[in-house]
């Protein structure tokens, strides 16, 4: 299995796949991030922040934002150990964010609000991958 990390996706038939409505009922994005090592803003302006502490500004803004497009982040934590698989560079966080549709996680970033905060995350992110999921019944 090949894996890319990307900061924004780099296909139309992404993009327009995102557009599509989806599965019914509330979608969980997994969102497994890579850090750059020190923040690069595309503005070029001077930081000493780490690719982490731009990433955690925007993290602080869209948990706020996201509450208004009726999704809430539902975890957040440092990857520590693989405990099985093999990946050449192991992620630095997880995420999961709770949206009640894809189509609000597409309103929310597409947003005017969401594109002043995401600077914070494209200075912050190496890459990440981004997995749409939803609940399963478990069977006992």
């Amino acid at each position: 299995m090949k894996v890319t990390n990307e900061v924004m996706p780099t296909s139309r038939d992404r993009v327009g796949e995102m557009m599509e409505p989806g599965p019914d009922g509330p979608i969980y994005m997994v969102n497994l991030l890579k850090f750059k090592e020190r923040a690069e803003y595309e503005d070029g302006r001077a930081t000493e922040l780490s690719g982490r502490d731009a990433y955690r500004i925007y993290g602080r803004g869209v948990s706020e934002l996201i509450r208004e497009f009726g999704g809430e982040i539902t975890f957040a934590g440092d990857v520590t150990f693989l405990a099985l698989g093999q990946v050449e560079d192991l992620w630095d966080e997880v995420a999961i964010a709770k949206y009640p549709n894809r189509a609000a996680l597409f309103e929310m970033s597409s947003s005017p609000e969401w594109q002043e905060i995401g600077v914070h995350r494209a200075a912050g992110l190496a890459g990440q991958l981004n997995i749409e999921t939803v609940a399963s019944p478990f069977e006992a």
